[in-house]
C-alpha cells in the first residue's frame, strides 16, 4: 500500500476545508437576507460550485483506502465505522447544498417566512430545519474524524503522515499508557465483532 495520498489527494483534501470553513463563515444567517437578489444569485453559485466540488472530490479520493498510509493493521470494525463515518461526512456535504438550493428555490416563489413553533409550518420550514441538522451533524463527523486522526497521530499508525505534512510520525507509539489504550481498543473491536458473528450465526 502507498505511504502517502498523492499530491493532487493532498490538494483537494486541504483546500476543500478551506471551502468548507468559507461556506460557514459566509452562511446567510435570517431568511430575510435573501432580500437581496445579488445575495441570492451568489448562494445559488457557491452551492451549486460546493455539490459540484463534493462530487468530484468524492470521485478521485474513493479510489484511495481509507487508512491509507496505514503501517499498522487495521481491525475490521475499525475498518466499517472509519468508513461510515467518512460516507457519513459525504452525504452531509451533499445535503447541504442541496437543501441550500431547494431554500433559494422556496424563497423564489415566494416562500420568504420562516415560521415559528406556533405557526403552521410550512416546506420552507421542513427545508430549513433539515439544513440546519445536516450542518450540525456534519460540525459533529468533523470533530469526530479530527479526534480520530489525532489518536491516530498518537498512537502513530501512519495514516497521519499520508495526509498531513506536519508532526511526521516516526512509527508506532511506544508509550505504555497509549499501547494499553490500544490494546483496550482492539479488545472492544474484537467484542463488537464476535457480537455480530453470534448475530450472523444465529
Amino acid at each position: 500500500m502507498p505511504t502517502s495520498h498523492t499530491k493532487l489527494a493532498k490538494f483537494i483534501h486541504w483546500t476543500f476545508i478551506l471551502l468548507y470553513l468559507y461556506g460557514i463563515v459566509k452562511q446567510v444567517n435570517e431568511l430575510e437576507d435573501l432580500e437581496d437578489n445579488q445575495l441570492l444569485l451568489f448562494e445559488i453559485a457557491f452551492a451549486t460550485m460546493f455539490l459540484i466540488i463534493v462530487i468530484l472530490r468524492y470521485s478521485y479520493m474513493r479510489r484511495f483506502k481509507t487508512f491509507q498510509g496505514a503501517t499498522e493493521p487495521v481491525h475490521i470494525v475499525h475498518y466499517y465505522f472509519a468508513r461510515i463515518v467518512h460516507r457519513a461526512m459525504y452525504a452531509c456535504f451533499i445535503l447541504l447544498p442541496l437543501t441550500g438550493l431547494i431554500i433559494a428555490g422556496l424563497y423564489s416563489q415566494g416562500y420568504t417566512v420562516n415560521a415559528t413553533p406556533d405557526e403552521e409550518q410550512t416546506i420552507m420550514d421542513v427545508v430549513l430545519d433539515l439544513h440546519g441538522a445536516v450542518a450540525d451533524l456534519s460540525y459533529m463527523l468533523i470533530l469526530l474524524h479530527i479526534a480520530a486522526a489525532i489518536y491516530s497521530r498518537i498512537k502513530g499508525e501512519g495514516v497521519w503522515s499520508s495526509m498531513v505534512p506536519v508532526l511526521k510520525e516516526a512509527g508506532p507509539s511506544q508509550n505504555k499508557i497509549v499501547q494499553r489504550i490500544a490494546e483496550y481498543e482492539n479488545m472492544a473491536y474484537e467484542k463488537i465483532s464476535d457480537l455480530f458473528s453470534s448475530k450472523d450465526s444465529d
